[in-house]
């Protein structure tokens, strides 16, 4: 096992970018329709798909 030590900022920054991303998607899921729609079913699937992107990664 590999001793890696990592800041605060390195282990929170993904999350925390993938976190505002979300907040962004609820957000404009509430703002109205049209283009605020497909902007919020874009931003909510971008943890689906960095979900299904690790899971593939780890599974090789």
């Amino acid at each position: 096992m590999i001793n890696a030590r990592r800041s605060l900022t390195q282990i929170f920054l993904f999350p925390t970018i993938i976190a505002l991303i979300v907040a962004f998607g609820l957000v404009s899921a509430l703002l109205g329709d049209g283009i605020w729609d497909t902007t919020s079913w874009i931003a909510l699937a971008v943890p689906l798909a960095v979900t299904a992107f690790f899971a593939c990664k780890n599974t090789r």
